[in-house]
């Protein structure tokens, strides 16, 4: 009993503030300038490559500026990489079967590559996640300007990440150095890693596609959520954090978007897309301030994000979109968790150390 009050407590428990409001003001940026620029010439269609390009930003939050630049250099590769190859299926019409198989095939990609190099917020999550993203929209433009969009936001993500090094000049010595190379345990540790997303990717997003949803990757990045914890019980947590945040988030996205709720873009006729396009960012904000210190409650805020900038590349209806989003989270995340348990790591491939996060994904 006491160990189940232990638990419950945790769920519940706010983690400890690091300068959070800093990181969530960085990633609120990045997310605002491109997006505001998009807005500004017309193209709301466009926010949705370039708050994935942005998210470049979630990374490196507590390393030196050095170290910062090194992973966000990293995680834009994993996040472009994702929105491209979701985009070039979005253009050639390749979704169902084939959007999982690629899916799951880049996510074992995107996890051994995570480990080698050390990415905190760990895991290929917002890549695979950008993937599904994009190939589930049409691409209203050539598929290399979407990309290009996409590129120059985590451009710019990452010149505000390193901006800070102007007014500092300081180098710590041996920060920008790389992990150590993946051999013997910590290889073993990555391959077993992998084949666990491998897993719940496949599972989550093959169950999303013969129940007939339309968008079976919000299960196959709902499934990815739990693997990002260091052991058992912070995976449990993350997969029920996922599940509970996200619920709550579409009770926010139904406020802003059922007729009925009296949605508040009332407030704004003739303005709605713009009054859309400042809540995703305000939304991104709270996100980050949220993202290490509780993960559910960051699920409040980023869910509209996910909806919203949705909304504004192709509008659908919003309540099919609630409706799928809810069963398709609760159908990935007990999928990641039921593959937690079954398939064991004994140790994180590499544990966070001292100015590193823990890896919220």
């Amino acid at each position: 009993m006491q160990s189940l009050r232990r638990h419950a407590r945790s769920l519940h428990r706010l983690g400890p503030s690091n300068r959070d409001h800093v990181s969530a003001l960085r990633v609120a940026v990045s997310v605002a300038v491109p997006s505001l620029a998009l807005l500004a010439a017309g193209r709301a269609d466009l926010i949705i490559y370039a708050v994935f390009g942005a998210l470049t930003g979630m990374y490196g939050r507590s390393e030196p500026h050095q170290l910062r630049l090194r992973h966000q250099l990293h995680a834009a590769l994993v996040l472009v990489g994702g929105l491209s190859v979701g985009v070039l299926l979005s253009v050639n019409q390749i979704h169902s079967w084939a959007l999982v198989a690629v899916e799951a095939v880049l996510a074992v990609a995107g996890s051994l590559f995570a480990d080698k190099v050390g990415l905190r917020p760990n895991g290929p999550f917002f890549g695979i996640f950008a993937l599904g993203a994009c190939a589930s929209i049409p691409t209203a433009v050539p598929w290399f300007v979407a990309v290009l969009v996409g590129a120059a936001s985590a451009a710019f993500s990452i010149a505000v990440g390193f901006g800070g090094w102007l007014r500092h000049r300081t180098w710590e010595r041996g920060a920008g150095r790389g992990v150590p190379p993946l051999r013997g345990a910590r290889r073993r540790a990555a391959w077993i890693h992998a084949a666990r997303y491998l897993a719940a990717v496949s599972a989550a997003g093959s169950i999303g596609v013969l129940s007939g949803s339309g968008h079976p990757h919000w299960a196959m990045a709902s499934a990815a959520v739990p693997l990002a914890g260091a052991d058992l019980p912070s995976s449990v947590y993350r997969g029920l954090h996922r599940i509970v945040g996200t619920l709550l988030g579409l009770v926010v996205v139904a406020l802003v978007l059922f007729p009925w709720a009296g949605s508040p873009l009332r407030a704004f006729p003739g303005h709605e897309t713009a009054a859309v396009a400042v809540l995703v960012i305000v939304l991104q904000f709270t996100t980050e301030l949220f993202m290490t210190r509780h993960y559910g409650l960051a699920m409040v805020s980023f869910t509209p994000v996910i909806l919203l900038m949705t909304q504004l590349a192709f509008p659908a209806d919003p309540h099919v979109l609630v409706a799928e989003r809810a069963a398709e989270t609760l159908l990935g995340a007990c999928t990641g968790i039921v593959v937690v348990l079954l398939i064991r790591r004994r140790r994180p491939v590499r544990p966070p150390g001292p100015g590193r996060e823990s890896g919220a994904t």
